[in-house]
């Protein structure tokens, strides 16, 4: 075996010589509420989650594990963990072992070191995350697997803890007790980031206006973050006097007042219905992972006086002073548990780990279940109509038909949305339903994260494309990959609603015209729809939240603010762009495209404002004799491209019209699959926007695609283009050919 790393000869040491600190304040354990078997248990717990992290570095040292974040000196919130109900779910920090150790106790069967250590070793026998990360997570207790704890997990916490309040309101039940507390935790440094003041004030905001949030947010400060101090007194001075917050300190190190403490963080929480902020001090030990080298920046007298503070010596001075152990049953106890964590890690180390791309990805895409639809009575008004109010129509019909769907985004209620897509609704289904919240994208997508986490299903509102930029973790980080990690047991099914994309007349620049949809594309699992019209946005609405509720799908709607009120096609008052309303079982498939004509010639493959402007072309072309098809993608990620290469098949020319930017955009995708499937390259071209921002004003459309592009291009493709017309267009085209 090999030998034992430095901290366990000082603990062994300190415990021969009955060196131990003494805790700052003196707590009996009557006082707190503990026996002295429950501190028996609480300190098994710190001392199975210790051998856990020294055998990760015996275990990486010999090739056997990957992942050496470990817990030491955070052990002291096994106390926390034994304040709460093993039902109150846990957003867990990275170094919380000893927590998730000691919740495994209060449910019979449970095998924590083993499926710890299977997490260490990536084996595809670990129960949550099947070996795809070191998470810390399990069904059975109610802690939902976190993968990086840079406080992105904290918004979603407040959405959790939001959830259980509004399933009272609505008279129902979710995925947890109705009393439960939610949890979560993170460390002094992620304080500081974005995410995490975003969901202090997000929560702070709430509370401070009487709604009900039973969310305990536990800062487990050990004075760095990695090799940064956090300032002495920051996190209290920060969080002291924040309106909306209860704040609560403990001393991490000792397991009586991190116990008091939890105690009455637990009465606020599930009592007043109140967010309560417990900062519990603590020690880094043995530097921030197995590959971080601490003496590159703490001096020695620093590393020892931390060593000093080992929070298993103070937890066995307590055992020794309150005559519950002696010196030596704690040394054998701490012994016996090192010679079992090494029994089981060789168990867990010759278990199967994942080899094929395919059984890596088996849990990209949740597990399907039963669907909540109920009977829609609504009457459906076919008056043709444009897009923006198709949209109000059937989501107006679907949240009668989904009790458990939930509106929430900036505007949403009393404004009815910038653009009146969601008017009236708050008027008729309440404001806890379509919930107007505060301006952050942040809070807007982790309050949809966490009310999914407990039984809804949320369609969430970005304004504006651009405006999802500094927020798009969240779905990328965050949601998409919670299936991932835990096999499929734990999902945030939602629909997010972004309107996005050029040609808004009146009102513009880069912030409001955007046209970057290639952080979207390229998030595993996620599902992005396109509408072109009213009735296909009705479609596609309509399955994407059957894909949600059935399906535990994340589906985004990309909606064209353009389109929102379009009317007319070729002339004013043509109202060729209204269209009637399909009804409530109108479902557009995911990735499958639609067509508008037959013609051979011919075919456009685009999407959203280019569908429009392909119609407009086409006019002009089919006068002139060619004979064309419109191909609409209506998908944008899970396009099925076979279906799409049948639709084109025997075209003597395809035009892929883009208004995307010419890198990263869709067109690369479908070029390159119909390339793929034996479509010659000489017949595949494309036409797509600049790589360029959105200007002000009458500039607004000089890098998209025009309808005079769309036609140019068509022309030379198949010959019919002149030099008279070549040379009269050449001032007017816009957009990037190929």
């Amino acid at each position: 075996m090999v030998d034992p790393l430095p901290q366990e000869h000082r603990f062994l040491s300190a415990i021969h010589n009955a060196d131990w600190p003494s805790p700052a304040q003196s707590w009996s354990l009557q006082e707190v509420g503990l026996t002295g078997e429950a501190l028996v248990e609480l300190f098994e717990s710190q001392v199975q989650s210790r051998h856990l992290d020294l055998h990760a570095r015996r275990l990486q040292a010999r090739g056997e594990a990957f992942y050496t974040i470990g817990s030491a000196g955070h052990e002291g919130n096994a106390a926390i963990a034994r304040a709460f109900r093993h039902t109150d779910p846990a957003f867990l920090h990275y170094r919380d072992a000893a927590f998730l150790i000691q919740r495994s106790k209060a449910v019979p069967g449970q095998t924590p070191l083993y499926d710890m250590l299977l997490s260490f070793s990536a084996s595809a026998d670990d129960p949550i995350s099947g070996g795809r990360h070191k998470v810390l997570g399990s069904k059975a207790l109610y802690i939902p697997p976190q993968t990086s704890t840079i406080a992105s997990h904290l918004p979603k916490t407040v959405g959790a803890a939001y959830s259980l309040g509004l399933w009272r309101r609505l008279k129902a039940h979710g995925e947890w007790p109705e009393d439960s507390v939610v949890l979560c935790s993170f460390g002094d440094a992620s304080f500081n980031h974005s995410a995490a003041q975003g969901a202090l004030n997000a929560a702070a905001w709430a509370a401070y206006q009487g709604t009900p949030l039973p969310l305990v947010m536990i800062c487990e400060d050990n004075g760095i973050g990695i090799s940064t101090p956090t300032p002495q007194g920051w996190i209290e001075r920060s969080m002291r006097s924040r309106p909306g917050f209860h704040y609560l300190s403990c001393d991490g190190l000792d397991l009586l007042d991190t116990y008091r403490a939890a105690r009455e963080a637990e009465r606020i929480a599930r009592r007043l219905k109140q967010p309560v902020f417990l900062h519990m001090r603590c020690v880094r030990l043995m530097g921030h992972a197995g590959s971080d080298a601490q003496q590159a920046y703490l001096s020695p007298q620093q590393i020892k006086a931390d060593e000093a503070r080992d929070p298993l010596l103070f937890s066995a001075g307590l055992l020794h002073r309150h005559g519950v152990l002696s010196a030596d049953a704690i040394a054998q106890l701490y012994q016996r548990t090192e010679e079992r964590v090494a029994q089981v890690a060789e168990q867990a180390i010759r278990r199967p780990r994942l080899k094929t791309a395919e059984q890596v990805m088996a849990s990209i895409v949740p597990p399907s279940r039963p669907g909540r639809r109920q009977t829609c009575d609504t009457t459906v008004d076919t008056t043709p109509a444009p897009m923006a109010k198709l949209l109000n129509q059937a989501l107006y019909r679907l949240m009668q038909m989904y009790p458990h769907l939930v509106m929430a985004g900036q505007d949403v209620g009393r404004k009815g949305g910038v653009y009146g897509v969601t008017q009236r609704l708050q008027a008729h289904y309440g404001s806890y339903r379509i919930i107007d919240t505060l301006l952050d994208e942040q809070s807007i997508l982790g309050l949809g994260i966490g009310l999914a986490h407990n039984g809804f299903v949320p369609i969430l509102e970005i304004q504006f494309l651009a405006y999802l930029h500094n927020a798009e973790d969240q779905l990328r980080g965050e949601a998409a990959t919670l299936s991932f990690f835990s096999k499929g047991q734990y999902t945030n099914p939602m629909v997010v609603r972004i309107a996005g994309l050029g040609y808004q007349k009146g009102f513009g620049g880069h912030f409001h015209n955007d046209n970057a949809i290639a952080v979207l594309r390229d998030i595993p699992g996620l599902l992005v729809a396109c509408p072109s019209n009213g009735a296909d946005a009705v479609g596609l609405m309509q399955e994407a939240i059957r894909l949600a509720d059935e399906e535990q799908r994340m589906v985004v709607m990309l909606e064209p603010i353009a389109l929102y009120h379009c009317r007319d096609l070729l002339e004013e008052g043509d109202q060729r762009w209204c269209f009637a309303d399909p009804g409530p079982d109108h479902h557009l498939p995911a990735g499958l495209p639609g067509q508008w004509g037959d013609g051979r010639q011919l075919a456009i493959i685009t999407y959203g404002n280019g569908v429009y402007l392909s119609h407009q072309a086409m006019a002009r072309l089919q006068a002139e004799g060619v004979a064309m098809r419109i191909i609409d993608l209506r998908w944008l990620t899970g396009i099925d491209h076979e279906a799409l290469h049948q639709l084109v098949d025997g075209c003597d020319r395809i035009l892929c019209v883009d208004e995307c930017r010419r890198s990263g955009s869709v067109s690369e995708a479908l070029i390159a699959e119909l390339v793929e499937r034996g479509v010659e390259s000489s017949r595949l071209h494309r036409l797509t926007a600049d790589d360029s921002f959105i200007p002000l004003g009458p500039a607004a459309t000089v890098t998209l695609p025009s309808v005079e592009a769309i036609v140019e291009r068509s022309r030379r493709l198949l010959g019919t283009d002149t030099g008279r017309r070549h040379q009269a267009s050449t001032g007017r085209r816009r957009g990037r050919a190929s």
